[in-house]
């Protein structure tokens, strides 16, 4: 009893700032939201501190969001490790996943004994009953009795008797049932978690003994891997999640059966964090096997890299220096004062040795390089200088001109119109842009304009449309732009 009461899990649920607790860690953390860096932790910690207080609520006195991660990791609710990126992050421990866990179950309305809860004990029992009797006459007699009430049941259906659909209150029942079991996943799996890392740090601190060989140390981690997983029942429910995610067939059957569930009119009462548990329970288990192996994984390389790059000798060696110095010193202090010094050299004088040079004179080094090869005959036409201008900016005077002369006599009405008629080689893309320029200039564009399709041609022949305001001009604003000075506008 002592040994329960002492518990992580109720210590985190005693004591005035428990409800405190328990709500940082659920507004904080989520299914969805498994571990949070360690300085926006902190951060948020301090807000709801701030705010509590504010709205006139207790809570504890000169604590700072990184004083009280701190101490909830001494007390074993929260668990500091290093993400991916090499930044420090909080996950909550299993301990604090079951006190939530616990305080969510005693916040739903629950129906202690109904007739779901009795069928599916009695269900439970039989099936079990059926693996454990060891008669084979027994087991005969469990089966026989069970496929005559089945086949009684097909009959009656086949016979066209009604399918009676289960009652609300049946079905709000098993949802709450079914509600319970998933919120004890994260937990469950949590727990295998933290024995793995135990073994990650139990296996670390061997190699750093010494006191025992790495094959040993290897053996012993296997049996344990072996153990975790057959001789827990944490361990027992990831080798049953690893088997089911490997199982497409029993997945889908998991995803239909849950619409099934879902779609009986009983679901409508259900709350919205209710029904994502629901949805969620293939997710809770995908992501509590991820964390698993990826801790799992987390060793299997602290294995490999100890293995691949643990020199025994080299370690033997410095630890025998290291043992002479703890002789000389302990000789040492049988004759020296509390404040003598010795003088150490950190680094041992450079040795002169004599040695030969390292390079020898080579002829070859000396050698001018070989002449390049003439390629002339291979390189390919220069472009012309009528190319090289198709595939430089707008010419902004042409389209000047092209504006002046098509506008002056009043049968032009748009100059998106006027530029589908100019020639292919004043029709490239820039040119719109060189257009938008040059009508800007006399303040001729304006926003409240229709759009317009103007035709462009690229210089390999190819047709793209722009969709760009529709622009007209005044014959005062024709005048203005035939006297107008595109190098002036440009100094502007």
């Amino acid at each position: 009893m002592r040994d329960a009461l002492e518990r992580p899990t109720l210590r985190l649920l005693d004591g005035k700032w428990a409800a405190f607790r328990v709500a940082v860690f659920r507004c904080s953390f989520s299914r969805d939201r498994r571990s949070v860096q360690a300085d926006r932790l902190h951060v948020q910690v301090d807000t709801l501190l701030d705010e509590l207080q504010g709205n006139g609520v207790d809570v504890p006195p000169n604590a700072t969001g990184r004083s009280l991660c701190n101490s909830w990791v001494n007390d074993q609710w929260l668990f500091r490790d290093n993400a991916q990126d090499g930044s420090l992050e909080y996950s909550l421990t299993s301990f604090a996943l079951e006190a939530i866990d616990l305080v969510q179950g005693m916040s739903r309305d629950r129906v202690l004994v109904s007739e779901s809860r009795l069928t599916t004990i009695l269900d439970t029992v039989r099936r079990w009953a059926l693996e454990a009797a060891p008669d084979a006459d027994a087991r005969i007699e469990r089966l026989n009795v069970q496929i005559h009430e089945l086949e009684a049941e097909r009959d009656r259906l086949e016979a066209g008797g009604d399918v009676a659909a289960a009652s609300d209150d049946r079905m709000l029942d098993g949802y709450t049932n079914l509600i319970d079991l998933i919120g004890q996943l994260p937990s469950d799996f949590k727990r295998v978690e933290e024995s793995v890392l135990d073994m990650h740090r139990k296996i670390l601190r061997d190699f750093r003994d010494e006191d025992r060989a790495v094959a040993e140390v290897l053996d012993e981690y296997l049996r344990d891997q072996d153990e975790l997983v057959k001789a827990t029942p944490e361990g027992r429910a990831f080798d049953g999640a690893f088997v089911l995610l490997r199982d497409d067939a029993l997945l889908l059957e998991l995803r239909e059966n849950v619409q099934v569930i879902l779609a009986h009119p009983a679901a409508a009462v259900l709350e919205t964090q209710d029904l994502n548990e629901i949805r969620g329970a293939e997710a809770v288990i995908r992501q509590g096997t991820k964390d698993v192996l990826a801790q799992r994984r987390r060793l299997t390389a602290t294995l490999k890299e100890h293995i691949v790059n643990h020199d025994v000798l080299q370690e033997r060696e410095l630890g025998r220096v290291l043992r002479g110095i703890d002789r000389e010193l302990a000789t040492w202090m049988e004759t020296a004062g509390p404040r003598a010094t010795v003088p150490v050299g950190l680094l041992p004088p450079t040795a002169k040795v004599g040695h030969f040079r390292e390079r020898l004179w080579d002829p070859a080094s000396a050698a001018p390089p070989p002449p390049l090869e003439d390629v002339e005959e291979d390189a390919p036409e220069p472009p012309t200088v009528e190319e090289l201008r198709m595939r430089g900016g707008p010419s902004l005077e042409e389209l000047r001109l092209a504006l002046v002369d098509s506008f002056a006599t009043g049968d032009m009405d748009t100059v998106g119109r006027m530029f589908n008629e100019l020639p292919a080689r004043l029709r490239r893309p820039v040119e719109v842009l060189g257009l938008l320029h040059v009508v800007n200039g006399i303040g001729a564009l304006r926003d409240d304009a229709g759009p317009e399709v103007f035709e462009a041609i690229r210089p390999d022949g190819n047709r793209r449309n722009f969709l760009v305001p529709a622009i007209t001009l005044t014959l005062d604003e024709v005048a203005t732009l035939d006297g107008w000075s595109l190098e002036g506008a440009g100094d502007e």
